[in-house]
């Protein structure tokens, strides 16, 4: 028992002092983070002087339409930095600390969900480390100062706000109006109401009924959503005249007649979907491991690490647990909308690129993984849990590691 206990302990110490470097490194990166990055500035400008196309873009990710460029991706984000772009201008550089601050939101989150679902204190501390500092959710919070990763964060934050509503007993339209918010942030979250839905019923209830309680409780988890579905419709529609459209085929920086990127190659020779995406994206979902490539003669030199990222399951392996979550009916149900969520992007031009040690696509199911591994996990398990918890702690250090120090492809 002693020798039990000392191992936990030695084990503990090591994955908190991990997690303790990597939140050196966010405040680091925060701190030194340049101005003229994060395109949502320039959308957030935008939106002060009334306007829906910006000056310039920041990255490859706007559209160019009749003669005016637009930030493709939905809006709120934006929303969420425009009273620091009011106060600094559009030079306002404080994005990761906006990311940071969703990122200590979302910890905190999750530790409240945990105690609704009475989940033994060691256990969750283990499973908010490795949320934390194991999964995706850290890279997408210290990349905040690029669009696609700032939406994520804001985007997990809300999410994850939705379902302590529901798992607390907390207000259906107040969930509501966070996946929609969510939804204005990662288009996918739509597909979370079927599983928040299944949350707010008890065990023994029907899942469809047409008796009026149940009724009303739709409509109070549904009318925010529908709501912001037909706010993004109508931003599409005053961005390109179609509500449908937003934006993808007039990318700007597209053209590989003067040589591109992977993704420019992609879009010009397969679309935005194909089936020619489907064997890489399954491959770096679920198979990839961690690559960190060697040059020179003798393939001694580090020169890179893969930009297309390390496999779910070899990144944050303590996820393999949720396998063992009891079949109930939300959990079924989260397993389907992990499904709707997860198939599609497998034929999406992008995996997440660039990105090193996750597969940040990933994050937009990884909410359901996290409460079927509140089910699943039990003290019995916390050995098994704490050292791979700490496996994807030290893996993700070194990939950051190696990213100060000048490896990214």
């Amino acid at each position: 028992m002693l020798s039990r206990i000392n191992a936990m302990g030695v084990l503990f110490a090591i994955a908190a002092l991990m997690a303790l470097a990597l939140v050196g490194g966010l405040v680091l990166y925060a701190i030194l983070e340049n101005p003229g990055s994060n395109s949502y500035a320039l959308l957030a400008e935008a939106f002060l002087n009334g306007r829906l196309d910006t000056t310039t873009c920041y990255d490859g990710d706007c559209a160019r339409f009749e003669d005016k460029i637009f930030v493709m991706f939905p809006p709120v984000p934006a929303i969420i930095a425009l009273p620091f772009v009011a106060l600094f201008g559009v030079d306002f550089s404080g994005f990761v600390l906006l990311s940071g601050l969703a990122f200590a939101l979302s910890v905190w989150l999750w530790w409240r969900i945990f105690e609704g679902l009475k989940i033994d204190r060691d256990v969750a501390t283990w499973l908010l480390l490795g949320i934390a500092f194991a999964t995706p959710l850290y890279f997408v919070t210290i990349r905040g100062d690029g669009v696609w990763f700032f939406a994520q964060a804001i985007g997990f934050a809300f999410t994850s706000l939705a379902i302590h509503q529901l798992v607390r007993g907390g207000s259906l339209v107040l969930a509501g109006a966070c996946i929609g918010a969510a939804f204005l942030c990662r288009q996918m979250a739509v597909f979370y109401l079927p599983f928040l839905f299944a949350l707010a019923l008890d065990r023994y209830e029907p899942l469809i009924s047409f008796r009026r309680e149940h009724i009303i409780r739709a409509l109070k988890l549904g009318l925010p959503v529908a709501v912001a579905v037909l706010v993004y419709l109508a931003y599409n529609y005053f961005r390109f005249g179609d509500p449908m459209q937003t934006g993808y085929p007039y990318m700007m920086g597209a053209d590989i007649s003067e040589g591109g990127s992977m993704i420019n190659y992609r879009l010009a020779e397969h679309g935005l979907w194909s089936t020619a995406y489907l064997l890489f994206n399954t491959v770096y979902m679920f198979l990839q491991g961690f690559h960190l490539e060697f040059g020179g003669n003798s393939m001694v030199d580090p020169v890179g690490l893969d930009a297309a990222g390390t496999a779910i399951l070899a990144a944050s392996p303590f996820v393999l647990f949720a396998f063992f979550a009891p079949m109930r009916r939300p959990v079924l149900i989260g397993i389907a909308t992990i499904l709707v969520i997860a198939v599609p992007t497998l034929f999406y031009h992008s995996n997440g690129y660039s990105q090193y040690n996750v597969q940040r696509y990933a994050l937009d199911w990884l909410p359901i993984v996290f409460y079927l591994l509140a089910l699943a996990v039990s003290e019995k398990d916390i050995r098994g849990l704490a050292l791979l918890v700490t496996y994807g702690i030290g893996l993700n250090l070194a990939t950051m590691t190696f990213l100060a120090l000048g490896l990214a492809a």
